[in-house]
């Protein structure tokens, strides 16, 4: 039996110890040096694009030539305003990348030693630059398209004779929502959160290229793809797969996210539930990728990502 990934020597290029080992000027060396790779560290400014820049000797901050505006080596990026010494937030990105099924906030708040509201606004920031990549993207050639329902549970109650069918619209919270994704074989995952799975069909025909071959369950909604792609279905009741059609690739998906959900975060559902599964999808379609590459990876878009006008000033916000 051939040996898992995970399990293999290449798998691991990364080594939480060294990076908890590094001094403050490394980490900073570090991230000059992935931020301004094409320049080969050089700092550029983010308000003029100048790359002039003068140093100072006692603060780590450089300043434009042509503008004179003061800037340091996370200002502009998802990590402005930092608090934290800028090795804590290489640990951080360390740590995240190497949750094969996620990494909780709370676990993350003890890891590095902060408040919990610290590390769960951190981790939201690193899940927004990874899907950022995702915003413009289509998928095409073989698209396997599913969808999976998150939140919404209804305790049953204690008696019998005071319990309800759950599955009636009457007795739903409203909150339930479905994430469809749009799996490409062989290529990047696209998830979407709706309120029903038939919404997404608009989506669909934005994101998946034409004269792509549509893979779907017997869901009636789906028949609406047969006038916009060639569509195989497969109905789970008789079998996952027939030769024909399948979509086991999403299915895997699916998986994964339900045992991040199950065994790391125990809720992901409601206003957070696109981040999770853009987090997902990412960890998905990278997951024969090494640590050190997914490290490097997640660092450059954090880095190359924009200031969130999400999670800046969040608990500010007293949301």
């Amino acid at each position: 039996m051939a040996q898992h990934f995970l399990l293999s020597s290449a798998a691991r290029s990364l080594s939480l110890a060294k990076v908890a080992r590094m001094s403050d000027e490394e980490a900073h060396d570090a991230f000059r040096l992935i931020r301004w790779g094409d320049t080969d560290g050089k700092p550029v400014c983010p308000r003029c694009a100048c790359a002039e820049t003068l140093t100072y000797k006692t603060r780590a901050l450089f300043k434009c030539k042509a503008c004179g505006h003061q800037f340091s080596v996370t200002s502009g990026t998802i990590f402005a305003s930092r608090k934290l010494p800028i090795r804590d937030y290489l640990l951080a990105i360390a740590i995240f990348v190497n949750g094969a099924k996620g990494h909780s906030a709370l676990q993350l708040s003890r890891d590095l030693d902060v408040q919990y509201k610290t590390a769960f606004v951190l981790a939201h920031k690193l899940r927004e630059a990874l899907a950022a990549e995702m915003k413009d993207m289509t998928v095409s050639g073989t698209v396997e398209v599913d969808g999976a329902y998150f939140g919404g549970h209804i305790r049953p109650a204690n008696h019998v004779d005071n319990r309800v069918d759950r599955r009636l619209a009457k007795h739903q919270t409203g909150k339930r929502r479905v994430v469809v994704i749009m799996r490409e074989r062989g290529g990047r995952t696209l998830p979407f959160v709706f309120k029903a799975e038939g919404q997404s069909v608009e989506t669909i025909a934005q994101r998946v290229a034409p004269g792509s071959v549509i893979h779907a369950d017997e869901a009636a909604h789906w028949d609406k793809l047969h006038a916009l792609y060639l569509t195989k279905r497969i109905n789970h009741q008789e079998s996952y797969s027939d030769g024909e059609a399948c979509t086991n690739g999403a299915e895997s998906f699916f998986s994964r996210i339900r045992r991040a959900e199950i065994g790391i975060h125990h809720h992901i559902s409601g206003p957070y539930l696109g981040a999770y599964s853009a987090e997902m999808a990412w960890r998905e379609d990278h997951r024969r990728v090494s640590n050190g590459e997914q490290y490097l990876m997640t660092v450059g878009a954090a880095l190359a990502h924009p200031v969130s006008r999400v999670w800046k000033g969040y608990w500010q916000r007293s949301c």
